[in-house]
């Protein structure tokens, strides 16, 4: 026992150092911001992706769109099916097209052209449970979707020829999920993507992360210290800067303004997580994102509490904003970002 105790103090002083060693290298620090209204509708956007002038966007009631940065024109289109409530809370990108999935049963993948103008449905899958929470890309071919458990593991399906067929994962390949655990459709970032690696954020009351070394061909797990125990507690987002420096982030859903035990740093891909900022900052957030650029030292979360910014790896942070209405972000260069939510799209100037 006291040989375990040994091997815990000289874990928990390496990650201390790790983390020391990323605040050590903080850049100049954002102390304002510029917020530049794109548009406003009654709308509700939880999944952005930036793709080169434009910044596509997943709704409610089946819409979907994209506001042209160059031309400060929104582009919006609706699909219809049947007398199905479709939302839409995750969208993704290729060279080619872009693709948007609903949450809720049956999970509908669309694919799009790059106009907006085409829509092909390339993915269905009805059953009770379905609930589809995220989607990303590792590259032009290949992608992947994650959502709440229907069996005993997280619901996953991939694709390898471009987005054009998609193909559940079995079971067998993935870990399985503890009583209660499931995801969070809040914003487009349960799954992350480094390279080949491959993160999956799950919440409620067990919380934890996935990891794949190899685009989703074989996973584990790790323990998290977030808050969990409840159906609405646990990793609402997640981010990584590289390989090695993540971010995750959340808490109590049903106590937004709870601030500790939900914000934690890694240093070793997402092996083990330390708690940061207790008792301090931001509650509930829906988003997290590192800002580019700023060698995993800068932060910037949106949510319940308003928007908030730390300079030294989450350590501590700064509010910039009292907007509680947004849902997600997505930076466009080390100073500007695009963030969307309920009734709104809008665009950040970090100074």
């Amino acid at each position: 026992m006291r040989t375990f105790f040994l091997i815990l103090l000289i874990s928990n002083v390496l990650v201390s150092c790790k983390i020391a060693n990323i605040v050590a290298k903080t850049d100049a620090e954002f102390n304002s911001i510029v917020i530049d209204t794109l548009f406003q509708d009654k709308i509700s956007i939880r999944a952005i992706v930036v793709d080169a002038n434009k910044i596509w966007y997943a709704a409610d009631k089946g819409r979907f769109g994209f506001f042209d940065l160059d031309n400060n024109q929104k582009f919006e289109s609706k699909i219809i099916k049947d007398s199905l409530k479709l939302e839409f809370r995750s969208n993704a990108k290729t060279n080619k097209h872009v693709f948007i999935l609903n949450v809720g049963n049956p999970a509908l993948l669309y694919q799009i052209s790059k106009d907006g103008k085409k829509t092909k449905l390339v993915y269905e899958e009805n059953h009770e449970k379905v609930f589809y929470d995220s989607m990303q890309f590792w590259n032009d071919k290949e992608g992947i979707a994650m959502g709440d458990p229907i069996a005993d593991c997280l619901n996953i399906i991939i694709t390898r020829d471009g987005g054009n067929s998609w193909n559940k994962v079995p079971s067998k390949s993935l870990p399985k999920v503890m009583d209660g655990e499931a995801a969070f459709a809040a914003s487009n970032t349960n799954i992350i993507i480094k390279g080949n690696n491959t993160w999956i954020a799950s919440g409620g009351k067990k919380s934890r992360v996935f990891y794949s070394p190899d685009k989703g061909n074989t996973w584990t797990v790790y323990e998290t210290p977030i808050v969990q125990g409840k159906s609405m507690t646990g990793i609402f987002t997640a981010d990584f800067y590289d390989a090695q420096t993540g971010f995750i982030t959340g808490g109590d859903y049903e106590v937004r303004n709870q601030n500790f035990s939900n914000k934690a740093i890694t240093t070793d891909g997402g092996k083990t997580w330390k708690l940061v900022a207790e008792n301090q900052a931001f509650g509930y957030a829906s988003c997290v994102q590192y800002v580019p650029e700023s060698k995993g030292n800068g932060l910037v979360t949106v949510g319940f509490s308003g928007v908030y910014y730390s300079s030294n790896a989450g350590v501590s942070w700064k509010q910039l904003s009292t907007d509680s209405t947004l849902n997600t972000i997505r930076f466009i260069d080390k100073d500007t970002a695009i963030a969307a939510g309920q009734n709104k799209m809008i665009r950040i100037n970090f100074k």
